[in-house]
């Protein structure tokens, strides 16, 4: 086979070079992640804009400064999420018969029109419609790319195109602290409206490149469309590609999407039987460890955490910490194919949960001190460098488990689930940090160290591993009902003998054809 290796029964090259196309493809994909960290940066920086709380927020008399009311705080931060987990249920059904392209056309669109109205209005009606909306586009932005980015990259190199949308996300998170930090000292409304302005950039980008990139081979597959796939595999793959790898491929996807899909009647009630049980669970699981991290209130409330902290210039500190998040998904790349997907949850888990327990210790042992302002600063760069190094392999491997039929009704109920998740430590953070609530400020990080604690638990004892393997390989484990520590070493025989006849069949037909041609030679 194609450079398969002796377990994984991928038929391609493992190598980076013959796949750069598709690696391209799956950028354009994956552009409008960009504006999941861009929302996070920009909003989490308006908290502590004087243009802004002049508009949605109220002047404190007793601090004599600008504030916000914890429950206009909720809403503007948690709306959002809330939008993303109305739209992620809606992934299955929409994707099950549109496919995935479409989903992001949609999103696109959906997107021009919340940032519209969010530039435009001044009344908090408007912005909490403007921030659900918001919300529902960028659902689907994350879940729809990345359900494209399962089903075209090559096996061995979905964690490096899982790292580009990292990479994406952490990039307009960084844009979004910048350009908070150029605008915050103006004193009127410009100083938000700039900011969100950015929020049109990466939509029209994808919305342009949709126009050229196919959709997914499996996605088609599903639908028995096979001429399609076919076609669509071809422009996903290097136009030089050994014709034997090629056709050995496409036996894999459909042979194996005809067995996933043998005895299935009703998509949604299929995930919940039998073998699928485990792997939707799976996936729900993982992709939750997002929201397990306590990611939501340290990435959404940097600056405004930073500023009740008592860090002095919080905005500009707040650049620096974001740029941590990007070196750290920047480092994933030298590693994410050469280490499991197990050892990448767990250390990526410890680190997060050391990173909130160190300032919520030197907050009760010197609260308000120049000192803790520092270890504050410093966990929250930390943090923010293990999450990434992590964060975009939860995905991956949420993505993993499921079958090609199931995979975006599955993918899209976790992502839900996660975005519930989030939702609720957004929306109750601010009890917890606001000066006018519990005010815990640091010492929050306590309840999230024991949450990463018990993912790390949950890794080591029930999270299969599917480094490089096929998403047909990794139903072929599935459905041998392997316990998690054995997929590793497993050989997939059925897989790995429907590529090896399809490639088998290629090479006779060539020794035909040059028989052929010797003969009338």
């Amino acid at each position: 086979m194609g450079g398969g290796g002796d377990i994984s029964a991928n038929p391609l090259q493992l190598d980076l070079r013959s796949h750069l196309k598709c690696v391209l493809i799956c950028f354009i994909a994956t552009i409008s992640t960009f504006q999941y960290g861009l929302d996070y940066a920009v909003i989490g920086g308006f908290l502590s804009m004087e243009g802004f709380l002049q508009v949605f927020g109220y002047h404190d008399a007793k601090l004599n400064k600008w504030n916000i009311d914890p429950t206009v705080q909720q809403l503007i931060s948690s709306l959002m999420v809330i939008g993303t987990f109305v739209s992620s249920l809606a992934v299955g059904p929409f994707s099950q018969r549109y496919g995935r392209k479409l989903g992001l056309w949609v999103a696109c669109l959906i997107n021009f029109v919340a940032t519209g109205i969010m530039l435009g209005s001044t009344s908090l009606g408007a912005l909490y419609f403007a921030r659900f909306l918001l919300g529902i586009s960028v659902g689907w932005f994350l879940t729809f790319s990345q359900v494209y980015v399962h089903e075209v990259a090559p096996a061995h190199l979905r964690g490096i195109t899982f790292a580009v949308y990292q990479t994406q996300l952490s990039i307009g998170s960084v844009v979004g602290a910048v350009v908070d930090y150029a605008t915050h000292t103006m004193a009127d409304r410009r100083a938000y409206q700039i900011p969100l302005a950015i929020m049109y950039a990466a939509p029209a980008l994808q919305f342009i490149g949709l126009f050229w990139i196919p959709e997914t081979p499996r996605w088609l597959t599903v639908q028995k469309r096979h001429e399609d796939a076919e076609k669509s595999l071809r422009f996903l793959r290097n136009k030089n590609i050994d014709e034997a790898e090629f056709q050995a491929e496409l036996a894999e996807i459909r042979e194996g999407t005809r067995k996933q899909m043998e005895g299935s009647k009703a998509v949604f009630m299929d995930i919940w039987r039998g073998t699928n049980r485990r792997r939707t669970l799976l996936s729900i699981a993982v992709i939750c460890f997002h929201a397990g991290t306590g990611s939501s209130w340290v990435v959404y409330y940097t600056t405004y955490y930073l500023e009740k902290a008592q860090v002095s210039d919080p905005f500009a500190y707040s650049i620096l910490t974001t740029c941590c998040g990007i070196i750290g998904v920047l480092f994933s790349f030298f590693y994410v194919r050469k280490v499991g997907r197990r050892d990448i949850m767990i250390w990526g888990c410890l680190g997060c949960g050391l990173f909130q327990l160190m300032p919520a210790v030197a907050w009760s042992v010197a609260p308000g001190s120049k000192s803790t302002a520092n270890a504050v600063v410093a966990s929250v760069a930390l943090f923010k460098f293990a999450y990434t190094t992590m964060g975009p392999y939860a995905w991956l491997i949420g993505g993993e488990y499921p079958n090609n039929q199931q995979r975006g009704y599955v993918f899209g109920i976790a992502s839900a689930l996660n975005f519930l998740f989030t939702w609720l430590g957004t929306f109750t953070a601010p009890f917890f940090i606001n000066p006018a609530a519990l005010n815990w400020n640091a010492q929050y990080g306590y309840i999230w160290f024991g949450s990463n604690l018990i993912m790390v638990v949950f890794t080591y004892f029930m999270l299969p591993e599917t480094k490089d393997r096929t998403l047909e390989e990794i139903h072929e484990m599935f459905e041998a009902k392997l316990p998690a520590r054995k997929f590793k070493g497993y050989k997939c025989t059925v897989v790995e003998a429907i590529a090896g006849k399809a490639e088998k069949e290629v090479h006779e037909l060539e020794e035909i054809e040059r028989s052929n041609m010797k003969d009338k030679v």
